[in-house]
């Protein structure tokens, strides 16, 4: 591949530099959590501190980039071993007529980061084990992806078997393309994806018989940005096989709008709505289901940034409804910033929650959310902020994600963001 790229010379400056992290945040949970109601023991009162350091490397000369990112995350006071891993390490290739090759392990964002984002809220974000390729210039960024994951003890005998590893798919090919429409501030995206997932086990027979089952989605995203004023849109559908050999059938589309008349307060309003399955069978705890649908219309936003959108207290798209079904979501919402200091700002948001499609004997009503968020920077390299999380939760939010059945849910947290660079070489 790099044989294809007109690659410049080396005579060039070599630049080295080397950052670090040092992010903890304190959270406080009442009724945030999923709980066993037949256990009073696994009431979800919690408190909190967990911690992410990083060091980042990053090398340029020529048209050579490298970047390798270690990361440690672990909980205070936690017996055992912390997380320690490689986040980044990967090597790109920069032509001078706009096209590139990259290898390795990659955090990838495109877009609104809806669909595949870094999702940079959770200690450990997602990155993928990816060759990347395309091309970006003059207005134009078309990017192909192509990743493949197998497990270290199938390499030899099945030799294509994949299952509960460290990355949520078997294989998986990306095409994105961005257009940003000269004189005009507007850019429009499209975006297709397949993405294989293991179904079946080794040695199974029939149906059960290990094999590759292929999603398909596929959709767009613009933007619209002229002074002082914002407007996103997307729309995605989804198509193909899930890895439990269902039909998937299912889509989503959201729309945002955002004012910000001066540096110091702006407006933000939106809805989103994401397809459920037809028929959601919720039964009461304890008690015994067995729904079934032959067509998953569930819409799953696969590799996406989820704490960004539905919600601060991440109820949606990171946990699992009961029985595994999803009846959607329909999230809208409207808030505020205000930055009534230069370094300090603060913002709420309030957010209407509800199931997409038509649930037995439930309201589709989930519940009322309320966030407060206030974030201080006393010098650029220190972020420090907090945040509040109050929802109403209603009957069929507790039967759906067995959560605190007092209709009462809290969440607060307090973090410190310290990301400066220690050393930086040119030569």
């Amino acid at each position: 591949l790099l044989m294809l790229l007109p690659l410049s010379g080396w005579a060039q400056d070599t630049l080295f530099t080397a950052d670090i992290q040092l992010l903890s945040r304190g959270e406080i949970r009442n009724g945030g959590m999923t709980y066993d109601p037949d256990d009073p023991q696994s009431e979800d009162k919690s408190a909190f501190i967990l911690d992410r350091e990083r060091l980042i490397l990053g090398y340029k000369r020529g048209w050579l980039e490298a970047k390798t990112t270690i990361q440690h995350v672990g909980t205070w006071g936690h017996e055992g071993a912390a997380s320690v891993n490689v986040y980044e390490a990967w090597a790109k290739a920069n032509a001078n007529n706009g096209l590139f090759a990259q290898i390795g392990r990659l955090a990838l964002r495109y877009d609104d980061e809806r669909i595949i984002g870094s999702d940079d809220w959770v200690m450990v974000p997602m990155t993928h084990d990816a060759l990347r390729f395309g091309y970006e210039g003059h207005g134009h960024r078309a990017h192909a992806i192509l990743a493949y994951n197998q497990n270290m003890r199938a390499t030899n005998s099945p030799g294509s078997y994949y299952t509960n590893g460290s990355r949520p798919y078997k294989t998986m090919h990306t095409i994105w393309y961005h257009y940003d429409v000269p004189q005009v501030p507007l850019g429009v995206s499209l975006l297709f994806m397949n993405i294989g997932m293991q179904a079946g086990v080794v040695g199974g027979i029939g149906d059960n018989e290990a094999k590759t089952e292929w999603q398909l989605l596929y959709g767009g995203y613009l933007k619209f940005a002229p002074s002082h004023f914002t407007l996103e849109g997307s729309y995605y559908r989804q198509a193909g096989h899930d890895e439990n050999r269902c039909k998937l059938d299912a889509w989503m589309a959201a729309v945002k709008a955002e004012w910000q008349p001066n540096d110091t307060w702006g407006t933000v309003a939106g809805f989103d709505y994401l397809s459920g399955d037809d028929y959601v069978a919720v039964v009461a705890p304890g008690a015994i289901g067995m729904p079934r649908h032959d067509v998953n219309k569930g819409f799953n936003p696969v590799y996406g940034s989820h704490h960004k959108f539905y919600g601060a207290m991440d109820f949606f798209y990171l946990s699992t409804y009961v029985n595994g079904f999803t009846p959607g979501l329909q999230n809208a919402y409207i808030g505020g910033t205000y930055s009534p200091l230069k370094h300090l700002s603060l913002g709420a948001t309030y957010h209407y929650l509800a199931t997409g499609t038509k649930l037995s004997e439930l309201d589709k009503t989930l519940g009322h959310e309320i966030e407060i968020e206030a974030s201080y920077r006393p010098v650029k390299d220190v972020c420090i902020s907090a945040g509040y999380s109050y929802m109403t939760g209603t009957e069929t939010m507790e039967r759906l994600k067995r959560a605190s059945g007092d209709g009462s849910l809290r969440w607060a947290w307090l973090s410190l963001n310290m990301s400066p660079r220690i050393f930086s070489a040119k030569w």
